[in-house]
């Protein structure tokens, strides 16, 4: 090979190794969450385990009519997640994939206890989170766009 040659694989092997961590870590942080009528609903913790992203919630903002976060509960959920506080809750997992892109994830509304398919894609600047959850095939479904939150965990 000559040293031309050389020169390019070790300089593309370390950018490789370089955008790595950065693309596998790129979804993770905190993450502003927000209702259907646009409302900042609750913090959002995601991190990347084991190649997969989840989401914990971390906070709930006050909504007229809705307890204080200490005393809400997943009243509707499935199985083992029944009866657990929300503020603590893991409602989003499986996703796979690197970059701007992650699917074959699950949500769970708490709301009524519904678990979905999920996806997920990250605007190219990294300041906003399409999240989408659906029945089946994706044209069946909602989105929401999470926005990256750049204070404190408040």
């Amino acid at each position: 090979m000559s040293g031309r040659r050389v020169w390019r694989a070790r300089a593309l092997g370390l950018l490789w190794l370089a955008a790595g961590p950065v693309a596998a870590s790129g979804v993770d942080g905190l993450w502003q969450q927000f209702d259907d009528d646009g409302r900042l609903n609750s913090l959002v913790r995601i991190e990347t385990v084991g190649g997969q992203v989840q989401a914990t919630i971390v906070k709930g903002y006050p909504v007229p009519g809705r307890p204080a976060d200490a005393d809400v509960r997943c009243g509707r959920c499935p199985g083992e997640l029944r009866d657990r506080p929300l503020i603590g809750l893991r409602f989003l997992w499986g996703l796979k994939g690197s970059g701007p892109a992650w699917d074959d994830g699950q949500i769970l509304d708490p709301e009524d206890g519904a678990i979905y398919r999920a996806k997920a894609t990250l605007s190219d600047d990294g300041s906003r989170l399409t999240v989408r959850g659906y029945l089946g095939v994706s044209l069946f479904g909602r989105s929401q766009v999470w926005r990256r939150h750049t204070g404190p965990a408040d």
